[in-house]
C-alpha cells in the first residue's frame, strides 16, 4: 500500500527551512506542533487495518415463537461500520431487527417472533472500513414447540418488573434447567450485557442473577436472561428496570400508619401486635409495658415492630413508641386476657310474695359481664335448679314460684367465654296464699238417727299452713252458699254434724283456710239421713266413650247394711226424657243405645235393704261422631314436610277438618287419610292440633307432635351425557358427605305429564307423597303391563342403596333388580326428573331428606331390548335398518340436488341446519326451553332460522345488514306475533287501572300470580310474566314499570318470588312523559302495601345506577336484601349507538345476583322492548358460555308466547345481535385486581396458534370497528375544518362538546372537545385537543359554559420540534379573549407538574370563577413514561383538587389530539377508582367504552400497556404501604 502523501510534504518541508533554525527560532518550535494536531490520529503513530471481528455469531437452534439474537462487533482503522445480510441483502423486516452498538462497529440481529421454515437461513454479518470488507456467517434452525428434543433450554424463573431508587443494588433473577446445563446471558435493550465493562459494579452471579450495585439511570431498561446449551437458546419473558431518583428529603415527624389494635384472648393464648410509624427520617420503633421497656435499645427496628407476646395470663396495656429526630409519639393497645367471669356476691333477698321472690347481688366482676343467670329450686331431695338466663341487672324478681315454699337460689355470671361458678345459695320461702285446691276425698256417713259423719283429706296446693276448714251442709242446695249451715273445724280431718232431719238428703261441702283466706269449695257430697241406708257412690266418672254407648265407673261406698242394687237416671242434656236403669252391685256399668255426638247427663245412686241413698252429682259426657277420623299418626317426616296418617271409614260424604300449626291452618278432607303439611323448618317440633270447624259435628280434638328432619344436604345427581345409550339414561350419584346418619338411598324417577302441551307445575321432592312412593313396586309383586300404565301415572322407586355401596354412577333402565326394586326400562320419548331419598337413622319416627331433581330428560325413543333376546332378532332387525339407511342415502342426495348452491352460505344450510341442531339438542340439552319448542312446536320462521354458529355471527350479520338492513327487516318480520293466548285476567274490570298501556297485557298462561288477599277481588294479578331463560324455565320476570296503584303488588311479587335483583331498564321521565312511577324510597324506609323497603345503599355510576334494598313482610320475621339496577344511558329515541355500556351493565347485574335465588324481574315501561333485549342478550351470553351457538330467532319467538310483543322493534333486534357480536369478539376481559399480574404475565406470552404476544392482540380487537364519515357531521363543515389540528382526530357528532352558537357567525357551536363519561359521573370529563391560535377563544368559552374548573395538560408547548399546543393563558399579566378576561394569580413548580390557578371574569356580567390548570411535564416526547408512579400520583392530586374546590362541571384534560395521553389519564382515572370501589379491573372495557365516545383514545400500544403497568403499581402501592 503507497505511504500516505502527507508523510512527503513533512520530508520535504524540512530541507529548505534549515538555514532559518536560528533566526526563526520560535516559529520552528510551533510549526512542528501545528502540522502535527492538524494530522489525522491514524497517520501518527497508527497504521491503517483492514476490520477484524471481535465478537462473532455463532449458529443457533431457536424455538418457533421464541426469539433469536445473533452478536457480531469488529475493530480495524477507520473503525469499521457493521451490518448484516439474508441472502446477499441488507435485512429489512417488521420481525427482523438490526440494533446498533459502539458507533455502529457492533451491531445484534435480532428475530422475533421466529418463523419456520421462512426465517431458518444463514445470515452474513459484514465489516467494513475504507480499507477492506470482512464478513461471517451464522446459521439459524427453528424447531416448533411440540418437537423439542430432550433437553432443550427452559427458563424456570425469568426476571420480573423492578424499581429501585438509584445508588441502591437491583437483583434480575434468572434460573434455567435443560441437558446439558445451560449457560446463561443477559440483554439489555436487545443489546447483551457485559459485566466485565463495568469495574464490577456489574456482575452475573452464579445462580444466573445479574446484580447490579449502585445503579444508575443508564441501567434502566428491559432485561432479557438467555439460557443456551447444545440443544438450543431460550429467552425469558422481557422486564423492565426503573431506576427512580432517590426521593428529597422531606422532614416529616412519625405518625402511625398501622396503628396497633386491642386484642382479646384466651388464657395461654399468643397474640401478635403489629406497629408501623412512618416519616422522613424514618422513625425507631419498640415496644414498652408500663416503664420496662421490651425492645432491645440496640435492635430498635426502624419503620415496624411487631410485639410477639406467648403463654399470656394476664391482661395488660402495651406500648407502642415512636421516635425520631422530629419527635416521639406514642399508642396503646390493650391485651385483654378472656377468662370466666368471677362469682357474683351471694344474693340478698329484698321482697317476698306469695308467688315470688325478689334478690339483688353484687357483681363481683370488674371486667365486662355479658349477662347474669339465676338459678334456683324447692328444697327437697330430688328438686333441679330452673334456670333464668339473659338477665342484665343486678336486681330480679323470680316469678311463678308456689306459696309457701322454701327455695334455694344462686347466682353466676356470664361473658363472651361462658359461665362463671355460681355465687353461694340464699335461702327464702315464699309467702302464703289462700289454698289453691279443695279437700280431697270428702265423704259422709250416717253415724245415728240425725248425726253424720264427714270426714276429708287435706287439700293437693294448700299454699301455706291450713288454719281450719269449713264445713257448709243443706238441705235445699238451690240457695245460696251463704245461706247453708256452717261447721268450722280446726286441726282435724273429720267432724259430725248433729241434730239434722231424718230421712232428709242433705248436700255438704267442704274448704279450707289459710291465714290469707279461705280455698275453693270441694265437690259436692250427698247423704240420706236415714240409718242402713248406704251414702253416696264415689269417684262417680266415665270410662270408655263410643258413638253408641258410654261406660260409668265408681267406687262402692263401704255400708253396714249390704248393697243389693244401684239406681241410674240419664237423659239426654238438650231435648230428652229421663231414664231410669236398676242392676245389681258392681263397680262399673255401659249405657248403650245412645244417639251419636250427644250429650247426656247420668247420676248413680246404691240401693240397701233400707232404702235407696243419696245420688251423686250430674255426671255430663257426649257420645263420640259416628265418623271422625282416628288414630291420628305422623308416618314420616322430611326436612320441610310431614305426612300426616288417620283411619276414617269408608263413605262418600264428605268430612273436612282443620290441622292447626304455628299460626297457621291448613283444611283437609278425611276420605283422603293422609295429608303432606309441607313449608315447615328443618329440624324443629311442631305440635299439630286437629279440630273439626262449624259446620262438622262431632268433637273432634287432637294434638300431635311431630319433628322435621335435621338440615343433610343431598346434592342433586346429574345426568352423564357421555354414558347415555339407545335405551338408557347414566346419572352421576352425589357423594355423602356424612354417611353415619343415613340409612338407606333411593333413587327416584319422576315422570313428567304433559296436559295439552305444557308440563304440570312440578311438586319439590319433599311435598310428594313419600308414603305412596315407598310402597315396594318390584317387578315381584306386580305384573310388566300394571307397571307400565303405573310408569307414566306416578313416580317410582327405581333402586335402593346403602351409603356403603352408593355407586359414583347408576345406568337408569337397565331392567335389574337394585335392593328389592326393579331399575324399570324408561318409556321411550317420556320426559322424566330424577332425584335422591335418603331415609336417616331416626329414633322418633321415619325421617327422609331429599336432594333437588335434575336437570329434565327425555327418554331415547328406540325400544328397549331385554338382556336375554334372542340372536335371531339381528335378522329381523338387521333388514330394516338396511333400508331405512338407504332410504335416507337417497333423500339426502335428493336435497342435496334441489339446493342452490351460494359461494358463501348455501340456501339450503337452514333447513340441514336444523335438523341437526335438533338431533344434537335430542342428545345434549333437551332441558333448554327454546330447543325444546324446535323440537315440538317449532314454528315455520324458527325451521327457516336455525341456531348460528359464533364463529358464523359476524358474516351472518354482514348479511343481515346488507341492502338497507333488508334481510334483518324480513327475518323481523317474520318472527312469530304469537297473540293466540287468553288475557282473560288483564281484561277484567277489576284489573284494567293497573295495566300501564292498554294494549300491553299478561297471558293467562304465563301471569304471575300473586297470594290472592282475602275478600280483594284481583288481588292475585299484576301485569308480569315469566319468561324461561336458557336452560331454565321461568328464569325471569318481565313486567311493566310500576304504577303507583301497583307499587304494593310489585314488592309482593319480589317478595313471593324471593327475587334478589330487579333490573330496569328506563328512566322515571323520558322526553317529557313518565315512563315509570318511583316505586321505591329516595331515603329512610317506605311501606307499600304488605312490604316494608329501606332504602340501605345507592351506587350511582355514570350509565347505571345500583341500589341495594332491605324487605320486610309484616307478619314476618325475615328480612331479605334485594338490588336494584337502573340503566340510565338508553337513549330517549331508538337504541345505544355501541353496546359496550349496556354489556358492562348486563355483567354487573350477573355478578350480584346470587345463584339461588328466584327469577331475575325486568321491566322497562311495558315490559316488553327493552325488557326483551335484556332477556335475550343475558339468555345468550349464558347459552354462549355453554355451547358455540346463538339462537336470537328461536328465543324472541319462545318469549313472544310468553308475553306479547316482547322485543318492539327492528331497532332492538339489530342491537341484541350487536351486542352479542361484540360479547363474542371480545370474551371476558375483566379480572380481579388480585389476579392483575397472572394476567398480563400471560398477555405477555404468544398466544397459542398466534405469532404476536396476547397484549398486542388485545390492543388490536380495540380497533376492530371504524367510525364511518357521517358520524363527524358537524366537524367535517369547512367552516369548522381548519379547527381541527389534526384532520383524522375529531369528535362524534353524538358526544361533541357544544358551544352556545353565536348569532351569524356558521360554527361558532363547535370546538374539537368530546364528552367523556368518568366511572360515577356522565360526561364527567371533557376530552379535547390542545388548543390552536385561532381556537383558543372558543377554548376559554368552553371552560365558561360548561362549568369546567380543572384543565389537565399532557404536552409540553413544543416536542420533537414541532407545536403540540398553543399557549392558550396569559403568563405575567391579565389577558382577553374574546367575551373572558384571563388574570394569572400563581404558578407552583411541582416535581413532576406545574400548577397554575387563574382568574377568569365575564366582562358581560362581572361574574368571576377560579380556574386550575395541571401540566403534567413528566412525560417524555417519544413513548411513555418508564413507570407509572408519577403519573398515578398527579391523577390522584386532579381529583383531590376537583373534590376540594372543583365545581360540578367536568374536568377538560387535553394533550395534542386530544386522545392519546388524554385517553390515557381518564383511563387511568377510571380503572383506578373501580379498583378501589369494586377490586376489578378491566383496561380493554374501560378503552372500548372511551372510543365509542372519542376515536383512537388511548392511541398506542405502548399507551395501552403503560396503563396495565400503571394499574399494577397502583396496586403494588397498597401490599407495599399496607395502609
Amino acid at each position: 500500500m503507497p505511504r500516505p502523501k502527507t508523510g512527503g510534504v513533512l520530508a520535504q518541508a524540512r530541507r529548505p527551512i534549515l538555514g532559518l533554525w536560528i533566526s526563526l527560532s520560535p516559529l520552528c518550535l510551533l510549526l512542528p506542533l501545528i502540522i502535527l494536531l492538524t494530522r489525522p490520529l491514524s497517520s501518527v503513530g497508527e497504521a491503517l487495518a483492514p476490520p477484524k471481528f471481535t465478537k462473532t455469531p455463532t449458529d443457533q437452534i431457536g424455538v418457533s415463537g421464541g426469539v433469536a439474537s445473533f452478536v457480531c462487533q469488529a475493530t480495524g482503522n477507520p473503525k469499521p461500520s457493521v451490518y448484516w445480510n439474508k441472502k446477499g441483502k441488507k435485512v429489512n423486516s417488521q420481525r427482523i431487527e438490526t440494533i446498533e452498538f459502539d458507533d455502529g462497529a457492533g451491531a445484534v440481529l435480532r428475530i422475533q417472533p421466529l418463523r419456520g421454515p421462512r426465517d431458518e437461513n444463514t445470515y452474513e454479518c459484514v465489516a467494513r472500513n475504507s480499507v477492506d470488507e470482512k464478513s461471517v456467517t451464522a446459521k439459524l434452525s427453528i424447531i416448533r414447540e411440540d418437537l423439542l428434543p430432550f433437553g432443550f433450554p427452559s427458563i424456570d424463573m425469568g426476571p420480573q418488573l423492578k424499581v429501585v431508587e438509584r445508588t441502591r443494588t437491583a437483583t434480575m433473577l434468572c434460573a434455567a434447567s435443560g441437558i446439558p446445563d445451560p449457560e446463561i446471558s443477559w440483554f439489555k435493550d436487545f443489546l447483551p450485557v457485559d459485566p466485565s465493562t463495568s469495574q464490577g459494579r456489574i456482575k452475573q452471579l452464579r445462580s444466573g442473577a445479574l446484580q447490579i450495585e449502585n445503579s444508575e439511570e443508564t441501567d434502566q431498561g428491559k432485561y432479557e436472561c438467555v439460557a443456551t446449551n447444545s440443544q438450543g437458546v431460550r429467552y425469558s419473558s422481557p422486564a423492565n428496570l426503573y431506576v427512580r431518583e432517590l426521593r428529597e428529603v422531606r422532614r416529616v415527624p412519625p405518625r402511625f400508619s398501622i396503628l396497633p389494635s386491642n386484642h382479646e384472648i384466651m388464657p395461654g393464648g399468643s397474640i401478635n401486635i403489629t406497629c408501623v410509624a412512618v416519616g422522613s427520617p424514618m422513625p425507631y420503633v419498640k415496644w414498652m409495658l408500663g416503664n420496662e421497656d421490651l425492645t432491645p435499645e440496640d435492635e430498635m427496628p426502624i419503620g415496624r415492630n411487631v410485639l410477639e407476646l406467648n403463654s399470656v395470663r394476664e391482661s395488660a396495656n402495651y406500648t407502642c413508641v415512636a421516635m425520631s429526630s422530629l419527635g416521639i409519639i406514642e399508642a396503646s393497645a390493650q391485651v385483654l386476657v378472656k377468662t370466666l367471669p368471677k362469682p357474683p356476691g351471694t344474693p340478698i333477698v329484698t321482697e317476698t310474695t306469695a308467688t315470688s321472690v325478689t334478690i339483688t347481688w353484687d357483681s363481683g366482676n370488674p371486667d365486662p359481664v355479658s349477662y347474669y343467670i339465676i338459678q334456683y329450686r324447692a328444697k327437697g331431695p330430688d328438686s333441679k335448679y330452673e334456670t333464668v338466663d339473659s338477665i342484665t341487672t343486678t336486681r330480679y324478681s323470680i316469678g311463678g314460684l308456689y306459696p309457701n315454699t322454701e327455695y334455694e337460689i344462686r347466682v353466676s355470671a356470664y361473658n363472651t367465654i361462658g359461665q362463671g361458678p355460681p355465687s353461694a345459695r340464699v335461702e327464702a320461702r315464699t309467702g302464703e296464699q289462700a289454698p289453691a285446691s279443695p279437700p280431697r276425698n270428702v265423704q259422709a256417713h250416717i253415724i245415728s238417727e240425725n248425726t253424720v259423719m264427714v270426714r276429708w283429706e287435706e287439700p293437693e296446693e294448700p299454699n301455706g299452713q291450713v288454719k281450719g276448714y269449713r264445713v257448709y251442709y243443706t238441705m235445699d242446695p238451690s240457695r245460696p252458699i251463704n245461706e247453708w249451715q256452717i261447721h268450722n273445724v280446726q286441726d282435724s280431718v273429720l267432724t259430725t254434724i248433729q241434730n239434722l232431719v231424718t230421712s232428709e238428703t242433705y248436700t255438704i261441702q267442704v274448704l279450707a283456710f289459710t291465714s290469707v283466706g279461705d280455698g275453693p269449695f270441694s265437690d259436692p257430697v250427698h247423704v240420706k239421713v236415714l240409718r242402713g241406708v248406704p251414702g253416696q257412690p264415689s269417684k262417680f266418672k266415665v270410662g270408655k266413650v263410643t258413638d253408641t254407648s258410654i261406660e260409668l265407673t265408681w267406687e262402692p261406698v263401704h255400708n253396714k247394711e249390704k248393697i243389693v242394687n244401684y239406681e241410674l237416671l240419664y237423659k239426654p242434656v238438650k231435648f230428652g226424657s229421663l231414664e231410669k236403669l236398676t242392676f245389681g252391685p258392681r263397680n262399673s256399668y255401659t249405657v248403650e243405645g245412645l244417639k251419636a255426638n250427644t250429650e247426656y247427663s247420668f247420676s248413680l245412686a246404691a240401693i240397701s235393704s233400707k232404702g235407696i241413698g243419696a245420688f251423686t252429682n250430674e255426671l255430663v259426657q257426649r257420645t263420640s261422631q259416628a265418623n271422625v277420623p282416628r288414630n291420628f299418626s305422623v308416618n314420616l317426616a322430611t326436612e320441610t314436610s310431614v305426612l300426616l296418617t288417620w283411619e276414617f271409614p269408608e263413605t262418600s260424604n264428605p268430612y273436612r277438618f282443620t290441622v292447626e300449626y304455628n299460626r297457621q291452618k291448613m283444611e283437609v278432607d278425611a276420605r283422603l287419610r293422609k295429608a303432606v303439611i309441607p313449608n315447615l323448618q328443618p329440624n324443629t317440633s311442631y305440635d299439630f292440633k286437629i279440630t273439626a270447624p262449624e259446620g262438622n259435628p262431632g268433637g273432634l280434638r287432637h294434638r300431635i307432635s311431630a319433628k322435621t328432619s335435621p338440615t343433610i344436604t343431598i346434592r342433586r345427581p346429574e345426568i352423564d351425557r357421555t354414558r347415555d345409550s339407545e335405551t338408557t339414561v347414566t346419572l352421576i350419584l352425589p357423594s355423602l358427605e356424612n354417611r353415619s346418619p343415613i340409612k338407606n338411598i333411593y333413587v327416584v324417577v319422576v315422570p313428567l305429564r304433559r296436559p295439552r302441551g305444557v308440563i304440570r307445575h312440578l311438586k319439590s321432592p319433599d311435598e310428594m307423597d313419600l308414603e305412596e312412593l315407598l310402597k315396594d313396586i318390584s317387578q315381584r309383586q306386580k305384573d310388566t303391563r300394571q307397571q307400565k300404565q303405573v310408569d307414566l301415572r306416578r313416580a317410582y322407586i327405581t333402586a335402593r342403596f346403602t351409603p356403603a355401596i352408593l355407586p359414583a354412577f347408576f345406568t337408569l333402565g337397565d331392567q335389574l333388580d337394585y335392593g328389592g326394586f326393579e331399575n324399570r326400562a324408561l318409556e321411550p320419548g317420556q320426559e322424566y326428573v330424577f332425584f335422591i331419598l335418603a331415609e336417616l337413622n331416626s329414633t322418633s319416627g321415619k325421617m327422609y331428606v331429599a336432594s333437588p331433581y335434575t336437570d329434565r330428560v327425555i327418554a331415547p325413543d328406540s325400544d328397549p331390548q331385554p338382556f336375554d333376546a334372542g340372536d335371531g332378532l339381528i335378522w329381523v332387525v338387521g333388514p330394516v335398518l338396511a333400508v331405512v339407511f338407504i332410504i335416507c342415502i337417497v333423500i339426502a342426495i335428493l336435497l342435496y340436488k334441489n339446493s342452490k348452491p351460494d359461494s358463501k352460505r348455501k340456501d339450503s344450510e337452514p333447513g340441514t341446519k336444523s335438523l341437526l341442531s335438533n338431533a344434537e339438542m335430542m342428545a345434549h340439552h333437551p332441558t333448554d326451553p327454546v330447543e325444546m319448542r324446535r323440537i315440538n312446536f317449532q314454528t315455520p320462521g324458527m325451521m327457516s332460522h336455525p341456531p348460528i354458529p359464533i364463529s358464523e355471527l359476524a358474516e351472518h350479520i354482514e348479511l343481515l345488514k346488507a341492502n338497507d338492513n333488508l334481510r334483518l327487516s324480513q327475518e323481523y318480520e317474520s318472527i312469530d306475533p304469537s297473540q293466540q293466548f287468553t288475557w282473560e285476567h288483564s281484561n277484567l274490570e277489576v284489573n284494567k287501572p293497573k295495566n300501564r298501556y292498554a294494549n300491553v297485557i299478561a297471558y293467562d298462561h304465563t301471569r304471575v300470580i300473586l297470594s290472592p288477599i282475602d275478600g280483594i277481588l284481583g288481588s292475585d294479578y299484576i301485569n308480569a310474566n315469566y319468561i324461561d331463560g336458557y336452560r331454565k324455565q321461568n328464569a325471569y320476570i318481565a313486567t311493566q314499570g310500576p304504577l303507583p296503584e301497583t307499587f304494593g303488588d310489585f314488592w309482593r311479587m319480589v317478595w313471593e318470588q324471593r327475587a334478589a335483583s330487579v333490573v330496569m331498564m328506563t328512566r322515571l321521565e323520558e322526553k317529557s312523559r313518565i315512563k315509570c312511577d318511583q316505586y321505591w324510597p329516595s331515603r329512610g324506609t317506605e311501606t307499600y302495601g304488605m312490604i316494608q323497603a329501606t332504602l340501605l345503599d345507592t351506587m350511582e355510576l355514570a350509565t347505571f345506577c345500583v341500589r341495594t334494598f332491605s324487605l320486610h313482610k309484616s307478619g314476618s320475621s325475615e328480612r331479605r336484601e334485594v338490588r336494584q339496577f337502573q340503566f340510565t344511558a338508553w337513549p330517549d329515541h331508538g337504541v345505544p349507538e355501541y353496546p359496550t355500556p349496556f354489556l358492562n351493565f348486563l355483567r354487573r347485574v350477573k355478578a350480584c345476583n346470587p345463584p339461588d335465588a328466584g327469577p331475575i324481574i325486568a321491566h322497562c315501561s311495558a315490559g316488553v322492548g327493552r325488557t326483551g333485549c335484556f332477556i335475550v342478550i343475558d339468555a345468550m351470553l349464558e347459552r354462549i358460555r355453554h355451547e358455540r351457538t346463538v339462537d336470537i330467532y328461536g328465543h324472541v319467538t319462545l318469549m313472544r308466547s310468553q308475553r306479547n310483543y316482547m322485543v318492539q322493534t327492528e331497532d332492538q333486534y339489530s342491537f341484541i345481535h350487536e351486542a352479542l357480536l361484540e360479547a363474542v369478539a371480545c370474551g371476558n376481559t375483566e379480572v380481579a385486581a388480585r389476579s392483575l399480574y397472572s394476567y398480563m404475565q400471560k398477555l405477555s406470552k404468544v398466544e397459542s396458534g398466534e405469532h404476536v404476544i396476547g397484549m398486542e392482540l388485545e390492543f388490536k380487537r380495540l380497533a376492530n370497528t371504524k367510525a364511518h364519515t357521517s358520524r363527524f357531521v358537524t366537524a367535517n363543515l369547512p367552516c369548522n375544518k381548519f379547527k381541527n389540528r389534526l384532520v383524522n382526530i375529531m369528535p362524534y357528532e353524538t358526544t361533541r362538546v357544544c358551544l352556545q352558537p353565536i348569532r351569524g357567525l356558521e360554527g361558532s357551536d363547535y370546538i374539537n372537545a368530546s364528552y367523556i363519561d368518568g366511572y360515577r359521573q356522565q360526561r364527567g370529563y371533557i376530552a379535547t385537543q390542545g388548543p390552536l391560535a385561532e381556537t383558543t377563544e372558543d377554548f376559554w368559552r368552553m371552560l365558561w359554559e360548561h362549568n369546567s374548573t380543572i384543565v389537565v395538560m399532557l404536552t409540553k408547548l413544543r416536542e420533537m420540534g414541532r407545536e403540540k399546543c398553543h399557549q392558550y393563558w396569559p403568563a405575567e399579566r391579565s389577558a382577553r379573549y374574546q367575551y373572558f378576561v384571563v388574570d394569572p394569580m400563581a404558578e407552583y413548580n411541582m416535581p413532576q407538574y406545574i400548577l397554575r390557578e387563574f382568574k377568569v371574569t365575564d366582562a358581560r356580567d362581572g361574574q368571576s370563577r377560579t380556574v386550575r390548570q395541571f401540566q403534567f411535564t413528566d412525560w417524555p416526547e417519544q413513548g411513555v413514561p418508564k413507570s407509572g408512579e408519577g403519573f398515578i400520583d398527579f391523577i390522584g392530586q386532579v381529583h383531590k383538587t376537583k373534590e376540594q374546590f372543583g365545581q360540578d362541571g367536568p374536568i377538560c384534560v387535553h394533550c395534542s389530539a386530544g386522545v392519546g395521553r388524554t385517553g390515557v389519564f381518564i383511563t387511568l382515572s377510571i380503572v383506578l377508582e373501580r379498583m378501589r370501589y369494586e377490586g376489578a379491573v378491566d383496561i380493554f372495557q374501560t378503552v372500548k367504552m372511551l372510543r365509542t365516545q372519542r376515536p383512537a383514545m388511548v392511541q398506542t400500544e405502548d399507551e395501552y400497556q403503560f396503563c396495565y403497568q400503571a394499574a399494577l403499581e397502583y396496586l403494588g402501592s397498597f401490599d407495599h404501604y399496607a395502609t
